[in-house]
């Protein structure tokens, strides 16, 4: 596809008006000024592509969305009013007792079909019977790290987990996926495991050279009782003495995070996810950026399950966080467009250990969003990038390519079978409200 006098929006804060993009396979070849039709190295190729005009458009680098479960997209609505704890408790477990692998496939699909719809390229998951999440990638075409998140007690063993089951298949499924699929070793919480068992996994991890992602002090009653359970050691402390983050690490929520546990994760590189919008809705607290950032931490975005939050819309999740932390550091200068955009793009990408991604340029993954300026909400522009964060919502999405695939185009998804998906995801809610209420 050749992409005709378009704006380009870059993760590095660059504007580039009026140029031209060619996506040859799954890079982009061309970016630049010059009409690639007019050059002799790219005519041949540029000539046989459809053209894609860009008046009115501009190109961002895919979204990250660094930190969801995206099967929980059946949840959607479920367990409303309740703080984290309770939540989990009450109404998340239970419905999750019931989830079958099939379940998990049909509601990755749901949640697939909204990231793309949202701009998202690639994101990172942590949940469980994650063959299911890992046939919806496939066939959808996104990218995705996949963790099959871990919990237990003293007694278990990591091989005799169902954990230790999956991630083993799961392996072997990503080894045909030609990079779209990842295989990432998850650790629920501290509260959640026993140190034996998350050590276990550290091992199986460190030997299979796997990433690693885990929630950390999202909630204050997570951060307190750890200290009170290890001797005033916070989560942060105790995975770092257990040897968590010597693996590359996504620790998501950190909302009660100490300046010591920042200069603890700043030393292991461990990157960070913000994901305001679930911990605004569970009353989990206000994060503190400025802290991360002052320590030098890798900050991205996510936008937790879709039972938290209760969408999987990147645009919002951005709009907020710059919205609430300016006010919550009185600062209306505090997060630029570009350091949203980095938060949003490439440091997710970086996070997930894709490196040719996040970034919009020759030789690199053809991972782009085009984002239509013309509806009324979006005029007049001044400056594309102020729109893109303040007035910009899903519906200006035209189209979300991954690998210079088009997966997502004005409201249809070439890979999908939306109408399905949506009619079984509405049967699974059924099936399993009617198994918790018959068992109550």
């Amino acid at each position: 596809m050749l992409f005709s006098n378009i704006t380009v929006f870059n993760s590095d804060g660059e504007t580039l008006p009026r140029h031209f993009v060619l996506v040859e396979g799954e890079k982009i070849r061309y970016l630049g000024l010059e009409d690639p039709r007019n050059l002799p190295e790219f005519r041949e190729i540029a000539e046989a592509e459809e053209i894609y005009a860009g008046r009115n458009k501009v190109m961002i680098p895919g979204f990250v969305n660094a930190h969801c479960h995206v099967p929980m997209t059946l949840l959607r609505g479920y367990g409303e009013g309740l703080a984290l704890h309770d939540w989990l408790e009450d109404r998340i477990y239970p419905f999750e007792d019931h989830m079958t692998e099939e379940d998990m496939y049909w509601g990755s699909l749901l949640g697939i079909a909204e990231m793309l719809q949202s701009g998202v390229s690639s994101f990172n998951d942590m949940y469980m019977r994650i063959e299911g999440i890992g046939r919806a990638v496939l066939e959808s075409g996104i990218k995705a790290n996949l963790g099959r998140s871990l919990a237990g007690g003293p007694d278990d063993r990591f091989k005799l987990t169902a954990a230790y089951r999956e991630t083993e298949k799961a392996l072997e499924m990503s080894k045909a996926s030609n990079g779209l699929l990842v295989i990432d070793a998850a650790l629920h919480a501290e509260y959640s495991s026993a140190p034996s068992l998350a050590g276990e996994l550290l091992d199986y991890a460190k030997g299979r050279k796997l990433r690693m992602q885990v929630h950390l002090s999202e909630t204050l009653k997570e951060h307190e009782e750890c200290k009170a359970r290890h001797r005033g050691k916070t989560p942060t402390e105790y995975f770092a003495d257990l040897g968590l983050f010597d693996l590359p690490t996504v620790a998501a929520h950190g909302v009660h995070l100490e300046d010591s546990d920042l200069e603890i994760l700043n030393h292991y590189d461990v990157t960070l996810c913000h994901c305001p919008t679930s911990n605004l809705k569970l009353g989990s607290g206000i994060a503190r950026l400025r802290a991360w950032k002052e320590h030098g931490i890798r900050i991205c975005l996510g936008t937790d399950g879709a039972s938290s939050n209760n969408n999987l819309n990147m645009l919002e999740e951005i709009t907020l966080a710059s919205y609430v932390q300016k006010g919550f550091e009185r600062d209306p200068l505090f997060l630029s467009t570009t350091e949203l955009l980095k938060m949003a793009s490439v440091n997710g990408a970086l996070a997930q250990g894709r490196n040719d991604t996040g970034y919009l340029a020759a030789g690199m993954a053809a991972d782009l969003v085009i984002v239509d300026f013309s509806a009324p909400h979006m005029q007049p522009v001044y400056d594309p990038r102020d729109n893109l964060f303040t007035t910009a919502q899903s519906s200006d999405i035209a189209l979300t390519m991954v690998n210079g695939k088009v997966l997502y185009r004005d409201g249809s998804w070439p890979t999908l079978d939306i109408e399905q998906i949506i009619r079984q995801a509405q049967k699974i809610r059924d099936e399993k409200l009617e198994l918790i209420q018959g068992g109550s």
